[in-house]
């Protein structure tokens, strides 16, 4: 996110990062990154010159990711960052109603903002193929969430259309979205009808459930030097059909990963699979959805957010520019059309 959490302030971070981690902090820097508006994260640079990633969450049950990372880097996963320990042996630490993480700082850029390479695309995949194929042991697997194919979002973003007929807005980013989702509700409902349709489907087949990141975009995808990447941010991971992830290979979210070639080098790397694509258009058209209720919410029944907004507004837009994730979700389920249901991928 783009503002930091208010409600605790920079050197209460510091003094736990000196006690807790034996980390002497010099300075503390906000970092505007992430579009989850419960987490703040920060660089930490520390007397010697070395430096940490810290992210901060509210709440006291943001472990999930702290359980995965260990299980992945333990199975000698390489692209996975395990979190620092404190010095009495956690890996998260408690700060009044917060939780705080501490990882090494990678200095590079994320997939957004710099464009993998073949040989990353290969590596990317070869790190994913090692994910879904790791055995989760049931004490994890009953912390982590299950595909139930919800219709949650879609449900949010038809209320949504109900409030709009019904509410006085006088905020100009909500005004400006209230305009943009009218000229583009036949498009919105397109998307919500088809992933209804999609997801009662899929929700009676008998599917291999694996584990899966459920949020693999560039965004979270670490680049550092020619070769090594890190795949970030594993808060809400979720058993789930494997393409789950891999509708971000060639999904374009943020208007990147989005060419063949990338997906060609990226199935190189995971090996040769058989891909549902009826899977892959579902969970195209419901990340979309997902996005839509979520920014929706945010802008048209609140005014927080501060600088936020405006970039939420930005984000929801670019979602239907041409060639974006839209018009990708679409094509996508023209595929199905043409391909009989699953597509063989990787036999290059």
């Amino acid at each position: 996110m783009l503002e930091k959490q208010k409600t605790i302030s920079n050197q209460q971070i510091i003094d736990c990062l000196i006690t807790d981690y034996g980390i002497e902090v010099t300075t503390l820097t906000f970092l505007p990154l992430g579009a989850d508006m419960n987490a703040s994260v920060y660089k930490a640079q520390a007397v010697d010159e070395s430096c940490y990633f810290v992210k901060l969450k509210y709440g006291h049950h943001h472990d999930i990711s702290v359980v995965i990372t260990k299980l992945l880097h333990e199975a000698g996963i390489q692209q996975i960052i395990p979190p620092i320990k404190t010095t009495y042996g956690q890996a998260i630490h408690y700060i009044d109603d917060f939780t705080l993480i501490v990882y090494p700082f990678i200095d590079g850029q994320n997939g957004f903002s710099s464009n993998l390479t073949n040989d990353q695309w290969f590596i990317l995949g070869k790190a994913l193929k090692q994910i879904h194929e790791i055995e989760v042991p049931s004490s994890i697997q009953n912390k982590v969430r299950r595909e139930t194919y919800s219709p949650k979002w879609r449900e949010i973003v038809k209320q949504l259309f109900t409030h709009i007929e019904a509410m006085l807005i006088d905020d100009e980013m909500a005004i400006q979205l209230m305009k943009f989702m009218k000229e583009n509700l036949n498009t919105i409902f397109r998307l919500v009808d088809r992933a209804q349709e999609l997801g009662q489907k899929l929700k009676d087949q008998p599917t291999k459930f694996v584990l899966c990141h459920s949020d693999i975009h560039g965004g979270n995808v670490l680049i550092n030097g020619n070769n090594p990447i890190y795949i970030v941010d594993w808060d809400d991971p979720i058993m789930a059909p494997k393409e789950r992830d891999l509708m971000f290979i060639g999904g374009g979210v943020a208007n990147v990963w989005n060419k063949p070639h990338e997906e060609e080098f990226f199935y190189k790397g995971y090996g040769v699979t058989e891909v549902n694509v009826a899977m892959l258009a579902y969970y195209r058209h419901e990340r979309i959805v997902e996005d839509i209720a979520l920014y929706g919410q945010e802008l048209l029944l609140t005014t927080a957010g501060g600088a936020d907004r405006q970039e939420m507004f930005n984000q929801f837009v670019a979602m239907f520019a041409p060639h974006g994730v839209v018009d990708i979700a679409f094509k996508t389920d023209i595929d199905l059309l043409r391909s009989g249901g699953s597509e063989r991928l990787g036999d290059y």
